[in-house]
């Protein structure tokens, strides 16, 4: 086996997921600030569950989120964490431009995006990610001043 496993007290593991989360009716809304604020988001409540996020990207209605996890992590209740924490502090940061695209205290979409990376090497996924919007308008370039 040449996939490198990662251990704890009582398992040998390598649970690596790709998830994608969509903005609610898929608004247009992220912008490169927020892409950045999401990202720290992300990093401290995996960190939180013993997860490590190993590629973040996103264009602006989605964001694409590569992590690892022990197998103790129940994954939907940290895609339920992960997605109700995000929302709540992106929209309180950012109330005044996200009040022009809902009215409600909405941020993203009720469905997500979870897949195993079991079949495609991490460096295909992590490629994937690093050139999410690259033959549109870069999140990634300088904001307006």
């Amino acid at each position: 086996m040449d996939k490198e496993l990662r251990t704890n007290r009582h398992s040998k593991y390598s649970l690596i997921y790709h998830l994608v989360v969509v903005t609610k009716y898929r608004k247009k809304c992220i912008t490169p600030e927020m892409l950045l604020e999401l990202e720290k988001i992300f990093i401290r409540l995996l960190e939180s569950q013993n997860a490590t996020i190993l590629e973040f990207n996103g264009e602006e209605d989605h964001v694409h989120i590569l992590f690892e996890t022990p197998p103790q992590v129940q994954l939907s209740k940290l895609v339920n964490t992960l997605k109700t924490v995000s929302s709540r502090l992106i929209r309180k940061k950012f109330k005044n431009h996200l009040d022009e695209y809902y009215l409600e205290a909405i941020f993203w979409s009720r469905s997500y995006c979870i897949i195993s990376t079991g079949e495609a090497s991490i460096e295909i996924v992590k490629k994937y990610i690093q050139n999410q919007g690259k033959n549109q308008n870069r999140l990634n370039s300088s904001p307006p001043k």
